[in-house]
């Protein structure tokens, strides 16, 4: 699924220079739930937006499959981030005027699915989730694990490979957080999905197949727990 090999950035701030990444060679492949962990300013977020299409190394290879994202131009990179990753953010990003299944839809638009269609999947995934009977609420009448259910919904809604997720139990309470990974967990176990969780919270950490630590722009790897999700069977197996 991923290969980074020999990936650094560094960029300029006031007077030095900053090295976010430093040589890091990683694999990750199709189906792993993986945990980032490391001190702020580590660097887990720069390697999050590596592995989303949001940002280009300094110098290295990124790969997702067969395709270079360190060499992609900004178009071939929207295509990616649009239809083959989804990202689930600390603080939900939803629309405030728009309502959960709006919302859900917006994911959509960039792939030009027709109104019916987005209609229909949307009510359908936000199901998956545990929503439907929250399908015309707006995002100020949902409680905060309904919301983060819905801004998963929105990723996973175009049916994409990857599914990155930022500090996505960051504002949530313990009981909220641990039904929110229930339901990541279940959807990578039944998806198939590749799922990177970039979280300060052991207790998340703990539930994914592989720990990656990162600090000082250094990623070390924890041995792989063997459970890598199985390949959803092909249609009419």
């Amino acid at each position: 699924m991923y290969t980074l090999s020999n990936v650094t950035k560094t960029y300029r701030q006031t007077n030095r220079t900053v090295h976010a990444l430093r040589s890091v060679d990683l694999s990750i492949p199709t189906g792993q739930l993986v945990a980032v962990q490391g001190p702020t300013g580590g660097g887990k977020s720069t390697l999050l937006q590596m592995l989303g299409a949001l940002d280009r190394p300094s110098s290295g290879e990124v790969r997702l499959g067969d395709a270079v994202l360190s060499a992609a131009d900004d178009r071939e990179l929207a295509r990616v981030r649009a239809r083959q990753v989804g990202f689930v953010f600390q603080n939900f990003n939803l629309i405030p005027t728009l309502t959960a299944r709006e919302n859900v839809e917006t994911a959509l638009a960039p792939l030009g699915t027709a109104g019916a269609e987005r209609r229909r999947r949307s009510t359908e995934v936000l199901g998956r989730v545990g929503l439907a009977d929250r399908l015309d609420h707006l995002p100020a009448e949902l409680s905060g694990g309904q919301q983060q259910r819905v801004a998963i919904a929105r990723a996973l809604v175009k049916e994409p490979e990857v599914l990155l997720a930022d500090e996505p139990t960051g504002n949530l309470d313990e009981v909220t957080r641990d039904e929110v990974m229930d339901l990541l967990e279940l959807l990578w176990r039944d998806q198939g999905l590749t799922v990177v969780v970039v979280t300060h919270d052991s207790a998340v950490a703990d539930r994914a197949d592989r720990r990656l630590y990162i600090a000082d722009g250094t990623v070390t790897s924890g041995a792989p727990r063997g459970r890598t999700a199985p390949r959803p069977a092909a249609a009419g197996s």
